[in-house]
């Protein structure tokens, strides 16, 4: 019995020094682990001491908010901003083109095309009140070709740009993105050689045109009684250009000194300019372009289905006396003037296969 006691006593005793060695592993474990950290947490210690005793900041934190505010550092490459890293202001860019810029750009095309379908669903235009079929010389063929060369490149561009700006969120998803990669691959060199003759026919559109589209006192009263395409309205004085087509030239010559001259920036990025000119140059492009779009929408809708007659002009030069009349009658008046007394404007009936010749 007593052995027993004995043997219980001895299994005690050696169950608790078992116990006090693995607490003693456990310690000195601990310990190996914990004593390296404590240099680290003198040495920070002794820089945040230091740091606070000269008032400066983490040195890491400022050398990358130097880097992320765009300060210059060395760089063996020559040229604007070769020495930026982090250029900030093109976050900012990107926010503001992918945000208001696609937002209400899209908002401002989808809307003046909608109100301009419903407008001719309601009304239908305007339609040609008396066709006389004798014709008149409206455009020459030098203004015949120089204008659809210019829509034609208008065209275009607007087409390969529009979808350059809105292309992730209309065509990737109808041609994924592999596909839209492969059709920008083909628009974007496209945009970019069609710039610059686009840019000098437009020019030289501007300038031709410019005498026809003076403003004068009586384009008041067209705009007051919306051109004579209200229902029931009263077709209003108007010369050569009515003051819509005023409103246009003056928008397209505004809007365009905008296209061309942010379009050079970005078509020319090694002429020194630097990044923050070209993120406002982009905006200002599709700004632009957009305002121009939405006016050539009118232009295009007036010139075809919302006022017959108008698109003959362009096309073959002659227009109808009766389209003049209504349409153009200080105009018409003063072309009939010069045509001299007892002379009918446009020469007489126009033939079967042509215009009649204009009067001289």
């Amino acid at each position: 019995m007593a052995h027993c006691k004995r043997n219980e006593a001895s299994a005690a005793r050696r169950g608790r020094s078992w116990r006090r060695f693995a607490i003693l592993l456990v310690v000195m474990a601990v310990a190996a682990m914990a004593l390296p950290l404590t240099g680290y947490m003198v040495t920070g210690l002794n820089v945040a001491q230091a740091q606070e005793a000269s008032g400066d900041a983490n040195p890491r934190s400022e050398y990358w908010r130097a880097v992320r505010e765009g300060d210059a550092g060395y760089s063996a490459v020559t040229g604007p901003e070769t020495g930026v890293l982090i250029q900030n202001g093109g976050q900012n860019w990107r926010q503001y083109r992918n945000g208001p810029v696609v937002f209400y750009g899209g908002l401002l095309l989808i809307g003046m095309f909608s109100a301009l379908l419903l407008y001719h669903l309601i009304i239908g235009g305007q339609k040609l009140e008396h066709e006389t079929g004798k014709l008149m010389l409206r455009w020459p063929g030098f203004d015949r070709v120089l204008h659809w060369f210019i829509a034609v490149l208008f065209i275009v561009l607007a087409i390969t740009g529009f979808s350059l700006l809105w292309g992730r969120y209309v065509l990737i998803p109808v041609f994924g993105a592999e596909g839209f990669a492969a059709y920008a691959n083909i628009a974007k060199p496209v945009h970019d050689y069609l710039a610059v003759p686009f840019i000098i026919a437009f020019s030289v559109g501007l300038l031709v045109w410019f005498k026809h589209n003076i403003p004068k006192s009586y384009d008041m009263q067209w705009i007051l009684q919306g051109g004579g395409y209200l229902p029931n309205g009263k077709h209003p004085p108007a010369g050569f250009a009515n003051a819509g087509h005023k409103m246009l030239y003056w928008t397209l010559l505004l809007g365009g000194i905008a296209l061309m001259v942010s379009g050079w920036f970005m078509l020319f990025p090694n002429m020194g300019f630097d990044r923050g000119q070209m993120q406002v140059a982009n905006i200002v492009h599709a700004v632009s372009s957009i305002i121009m779009m939405a006016f050539i929408f009118v232009h295009i809708y007036l010139a075809t289905i919302g006022s017959p007659g108008a698109l003959q002009g362009m096309v073959t030069g002659y227009i109808d006396e009766g389209y003049a009349k209504q349409h153009h009658p200080l105009w018409y008046d003063e072309v009939k003037a010069k045509a001299g007394a007892g002379q009918e404007v446009g020469g007489g009936a126009a033939p079967a296969a042509g215009p009649a010749s204009p009067a001289p």
